[in-house]
């Protein structure tokens, strides 16, 4: 098994509490609205959300899911961490993929949502890192714009 990190970073004009509430605590039913093109439910099917919850997530793409176990939850902080631990997305290819993130405050008011990706790959999937992160910065800017013009026009 090897491990592939990446360090994500994504500027958003709203402050940090904004963004955390809307992509983080209401997730399950923002999401699925303002990304239907990509997820089409989210559920909480273990826990309260804090850490240990898990959450299943079901995506449009082949009408695929992924299970998401918290890792850690600091609503103080605005801390988010969550392991991706099953799903079609998985398959034959990561024994795991985790997400440390954070929202922090940008000097103009809005904020920085940083996050670290680790892909823990399975034995005989080579796949060049860098294509990896790639996909999971794009996946990323792809979130953030999307929760950011949602609370502008809400």
């Amino acid at each position: 098994m090897g491990v592939v990190t990446g360090e994500i970073e994504v500027a958003s004009v709203h402050p940090p509490a904004k963004m955390f509430k809307a992509s983080v605590l209401d997730a399950d039913q923002l999401f699925p609205k303002i990304m239907s093109q990509a997820i089409k439910s989210a559920e909480l099917i273990e826990g309260d959300g804090g850490a240990g919850s898990i959450r299943k997530v079901n995506l449009v793409e082949d009408d695929t899911y992924m299970k998401q176990k918290v890792e850690a939850l600091d609503k103080e902080n605005y801390v988010h961490c969550y392991t991706i631990f099953e799903g079609d997305m998985l398959a034959n290819k990561f024994e795991k993929i985790t997400y440390e993130t954070k929202w922090v405050s940008s000097p103009d008011g809005g904020s920085i949502f940083k996050s670290t990706v680790k892909f823990y790959t399975l034995p005989g999937f080579d796949v060049p890192a860098e294509n990896l992160i790639n996909k999971a910065k794009e996946k990323t800017a792809f979130m953030v714009k999307a929760v950011e013009a949602y609370l502008q026009a809400n």
